[in-house]
């Protein structure tokens, strides 16, 4: 008897490892981290007519004061999305947080909705790229052959 329990005991022990296999990060974990991740746009791109100018780096949109603000996803239930002021301010008076709103994302055709102040409201961004350090996003016009093309790169470490 003492044998066979010699035997089959450690042979119990052996057999209860746990594998651990690493999950894949979904887009979501991608573009808010575990807690929230900043975004800081860097380029833009206008397709008329399937023809573009080329990639323009985004600082020629703003003034040098906007150029560092930055698009934070947060990865809670609501999905809070904050617009901020980066480490420059156009104002001393503007509060770091100019203002809030949330974000939506749907995997299935990869879009995601979210607010960029330079065009004045939300709209539905196809996910062209999305990696731990860039982001790239393009509203198509429903009714016109063109598109806006954005991309950001994250400022969080």
């Amino acid at each position: 008897r003492l044998f066979l329990l010699a035997v089959t005991l450690p042979a119990l022990f052996v057999g209860c490892s746990e594998k651990v296999e690493p999950t894949p990060l979904t887009y979501s974990q991608i573009l808010t981290g575990t807690e929230k991740k900043a975004w800081r746009m860097v380029s833009f791109q206008i397709f008329d007519n399937g023809k573009s100018d080329g990639v323009q780096n985004a600082q020629n949109l703003f003034q040098p004061c906007e150029a560092d603000d930055q698009y934070v996803f947060y990865a809670n239930g609501e999905h809070k999305f904050e617009y901020t002021n980066g480490p420059s301010k156009c104002d001393a008076s503007e509060p770091d947080v100019i203002f809030e709103d949330s974000w939506t994302l749907i995997n299935g055709n990869a879009t995601l909705e979210f607010v960029i102040p330079v065009l004045g409201g939300k709209f539905p961004w196809t996910i062209r790229n999305l990696t731990e350090t860039s982001l790239t996003v393009e509203y198509i016009f429903p009714d016109i052959d063109a598109s806006y093309r954005f991309t950001f790169n994250s400022t969080t470490r």
